[in-house]
């Protein structure tokens, strides 16, 4: 008598209808292991401007971006605020084997994170090391990256600041739009998730600065403005030459 195949593992039904599944760390679990995630799994939506922690809380949850943006910042003792980080769909929020946060994360825009308690996804993580190897090279691009934007911060003029950012920006949108709602190729669109307060934070710049600098691209035809947060780049070589001049 033959064997009988094995029962198929059903996808937690959140899993298959999570826009991210294919770029967060949780892509390379199959459908079985990825139960290991799911059985742990709070789903939490977070309004704009609502705080998931500060720096020196206690790390007790690590988390999945499914949407919106937070951002990671820090304070100075006189108030003022540095945004060190802006996390996206499919980025990672929290650290794993470490027993305190290291920096304020709050809510730019509605947002709808997958929760697990870091000790029980510390477990998983032992227990699936294609999990936890995915974890390692995500926080390695991460680094690479920080390091990247702070050569942007800290050698580049405010144009070319601002440039970069609005690239930034136009590469994140385009890795977590829907496939079906793509702009064409030459005129890219997307949303700023942040105020022109938050983006002089993010870029350690004046808000007059940044405005400044987004009038001149706009009035020299490198973007268009189509309401006071949605941008379309019309010349992205242009936007690019002036991100990176030569």
């Amino acid at each position: 008598m033959s064997d009988s195949a094995p029962p198929e593992v059903i996808l937690d039904h959140r899993c298959s209808n999570c826009p991210v599944r294919h770029h967060a760390i949780c892509a390379v679990l199959d459908n079985q292991s990825s139960h290991a995630l799911s059985d742990i799994m709070v789903h939490k939506q977070l309004v704009p401007g609502q705080p998931l922690w500060s720096d020196k809380d206690e790390a007790h949850l690590f988390a999945i971006i499914v949407s919106g943006t937070v951002k990671l910042f820090k304070m100075l003792a006189d108030g003022r605020q540095q945004i060190v980080g802006l996390l996206f769909p499919s980025d990672c929020l929290g650290r794993a084997y470490s027993e305190t946060q290291q920096t304020f994360a709050e809510a730019v825009t509605n947002v709808e994170l997958c929760c697990f308690p870091r000790q029980q996804f510390e477990h998983v993580l032992t227990q699936h090391p294609e999990l936890e190897h995915a974890l390692l090279e995500k926080t390695l691009t991460d680094l690479d990256n920080a390091r990247e934007w702070m050569i942007a911060l800290g050698r580049k003029t405010a144009s070319e600041k601002i440039a970069s950012f609005l690239q930034q920006m136009s590469r994140r949108s385009e890795l977590t739009r829907c496939p079906n709602h793509r702009p064409t190729p030459d005129l890219p669109t997307f949303v700023l998730p942040l105020a022109r307060a938050e983006i002089a934070d993010y870029l350690g710049m004046t808000m007059e600065t940044v405005s400044r600098n987004l009038t001149k691209l706009r009035v020299d035809g490198v973007i268009r403005l189509i309401d006071g947060q949605t941008v379309e780049i019309c010349d992205a070589d242009r936007l690019a030459s002036l991100a990176e001049p030569q």
